[in-house]
């Protein structure tokens, strides 16, 4: 991967390299290899360079050969090796970027349907002057943009954007409403005021005069009258997707390794490459957090001497938290959503030091219904026909009644006395309820959302289709790409292949849960590679000890910074729940580990990017000149 910037102006001022090198400047960690830059006027593009494919040649920004277009690009395109044998061009290199342009030059803005990848770029024709800008279907790898009278910037980073603005960044109150929900805020909007996030499969089209067009691409597909799936079947076509894209995911120049969790996605990645790699020799890497609660090192080992890899751990501690988190918030753009991040990160830093590629198990859960919550909502969905009047107040009666320790049937009572089935859909993953962000930040309003494609059909396959667009590219895959980006390493998630995420779709909910077990299709391909000890283990995920934290080497830490009378919960939010929940927590009478831990990565966001205690190349927050 790397980190691309560009600027287009509308009122004819010229666009410096100053500029674009002081943007590119901020995401030298995507690019360590190299960087370039072009400009012709009003309009510049920048690049940071990790050499992945074409490792010598294909520097960027990259030209047509008659100089009529410019191409910035962020990803790898898998396919590119056919598209370049189909493709009549007088290519000058041996990567897939070229093959962007001779695409282009076939196919005008439809290339983007040629591709197989991972993928953000920009694109300028200067023979009709307009610029374009796709995002990958998925949203694998992410794009901003600021847009104005006068121009449009945009970045692979937010922070990248900022030397840009012809102003100091402002809080976007609006989102608060959306990260108290999600713990992220989907696309387009994001924490930052006037930065927009180009939404997965979309692409931005924008003219000399500044007239913009973004239009969708691809979508979740939508149900329909599909072809009548025996189980043998799904097996046996998941199967051969997965394997196809996991060939694909290995296309590279480098070394490219595995995490390895222990869980079934994971270990069947992994044992997928040692197939396809003929028994060869796989790097892989896992953490731990030594707490024995939570610990899946231990399986994360067995799939490793069962496979035969090459086998790393890390550990991390507490410490880690204190030394990393502004750094790493620098690094995200926005708060920590997922105490795992930090784990993320040492891993991606310890594999870094072996391998520049890693391939991930992350989407599985979000085709093939891999949480618990797949199973529980068809169950509860009845029960959401009752009114809301008296649901609400009987779900917090019973709430406020469970021990700490039914952290699950709490979210499920939460689910419950949700007042809408969008409410309730999003309870899953909330950790404040609506009347609780109410109480919070009612006063700054909230953000309506584009609509959620591919929404028909049964429950499960709804929740599915609703995370895919805004659980998994605004939160899971935003985190994967900040935290491997940190240490220059570039991540590849194979599950989210785009056929076989339409497969994934085409399949009956009744392949996906059966009874009790989830993904359950996914499971039964592993088995022709995993033993069951791995595969029929009790789901665990990247789980922090927080409880625990928050009440002994982190508790200062929370109460001095939410409680501060310069926070931004003191400025921002009704301090006084705050304070409560702290009380509840340290009492031992409820478990508020990811409330708690929800408004400190805000809090220290806030001091991040807005009180100056960044890190690194972070530029000064002010007025920023744009030239």
């Amino acid at each position: 991967m790397c980190g691309i910037v560009g600027v287009r102006r509308f009122d004819g001022a010229p666009v410096t390299e100053r500029l674009l090198r002081r943007m590119a400047e901020q995401l030298g960690h995507r690019g360590p290899d190299a960087d370039g830059y072009w400009c012709d006027g009003p309009v510049g593009f920048g690049h940071r360079r990790l050499s992945i494919i074409d490792v010598a040649g294909s520097s960027q920004p990259m030209a047509t050969p008659d100089g009529r277009c410019h191409v910035c690009f962020n990803g790898e395109i898998f396919n590119y090796r056919r598209l370049r044998s189909r493709l009549n061009y007088p290519f000058r290199t041996g990567g897939d970027t070229e093959a962007l342009l001779a695409a282009y030059r076939s196919h005008g803005a439809d290339l983007v349907h040629q591709l197989d990848g991972q993928f953000a770029f920009a694109l300028y024709d200067a023979g009709s002057a307009e610029l374009l800008l796709f995002r990958d279907r998925m949203g694998i790898l992410p794009l901003y943009y600021y847009l104005d009278d006068d121009m449009l910037a945009f970045a692979s980073e937010i922070k990248a954007l900022l030397p840009a603005l012809p102003r100091a960044p402002e809080i976007d109150a609006a989102s608060l409403d959306d990260y108290l929900t999600l713990r992220s805020v989907p696309a387009p909007a994001t924490l930052f005021k006037h930065v927009r996030k180009l939404p997965a499969g979309h692409r931005l089209q924008v003219s000399s005069a500044g007239q913009v067009r973004i239009e969708r691409y691809w979508g979740i597909p939508e149900a329909g009258h599909s072809r009548s799936w025996t189980p043998e079947e799904a097996v046996e076509e998941v199967s051969d997707a997965l394997e196809r894209a996991v060939a694909a995911a290995l296309v590279s120049d480098v070394p490219v390794g595995a995490y390895l969790s222990g869980g079934v996605d994971s270990s069947l990645i992994v044992a997928l490459m040692k197939r396809l790699r003929g028994g060869a020799d796989v790097e892989t890497f896992a953490a731990g957090f030594g707490d024995p609660r939570h610990d899946e090192l231990p399986f994360a080992r067995r799939v490793s001497e069962l496979l035969g890899t090459r086998h790393h751990e890390v550990a991390v501690e507490p410490a880690d938290f204190l030394d990393l988190w502004p750094r790493l918030t620098w690094h995200r753009d926005a708060p920590m959503s997922e105490p795992a991040d930090f784990a993320v990160y040492r891993l991606a830093a310890s594999a870094r030091r072996r391998v520049t590629v890693i391939l991930s198990g992350e989407g599985s859960d979000e085709l093939f219904a891999g949480y618990p919550k797949y199973v529980v909502a068809p169950w509860l969905e009845p029960v959401g026909r009752v009114p809301a009047a008296l649901r609400g107040p009987l779900a917090r009666a019973v709430e406020s009644r469970l021990p700490p320790a039914a952290s699950r049937a709490r979210i499920a009572v939460r689910v419950l006395g949700g007042r809408t089935a969008d409410e309730r859909r999003r309870a899953w993953f909330a950790p404040f309820t609506a009347g609780e962000r109410a109480q919070l930040v009612g006063r700054w309003g909230r953000h309506e959302h584009p609509p959620v494609t591919g929404m028909a059909g049964d429950v499960v396959r709804r929740m599915l289709a609703a995370d895919c667009q805004e659980w998994l590219p605004d939160n899971l895959l935003e985190r994967g790409d900040r935290m491997s980006m940190a240490a220059s390493l570039e991540l590849r998630p194979p599950f989210l292949d785009h056929r076989l995420v339409e497969l994934a779709f085409s399949l009956p909910s009744r392949l996906k849960v059966r009874g009790r077990t989830t993904k359950w299709v996914v499971k039964e391909v592993a088995r022709r590679h995993l033993p069951p000890e791995i595969v029929d283990r009790r789901k665990v995920g990247f789980r922090v000890p927080l409880d625990a934290w928050f009440r002994g080497e982190l508790e200062s830490m929370a109460w001095d910074l939410l409680t501060s009378s310069n926070s931004i919960v003191s400025s921002l939010m009704d301090s006084r729940p705050v304070r409560q929940l702290l009380e509840r927590h340290r009492s031992g009478r409820a478990n508020e580990e990811m409330r708690i831990w929800t408004l400190l990565c805000l809090e220290v966001w806030h001091d991040v990017f807005f009180r100056g205690a960044g890190f690194g190349a972070q530029p000064a927050i002010g007025t920023q000149s744009s030239t």
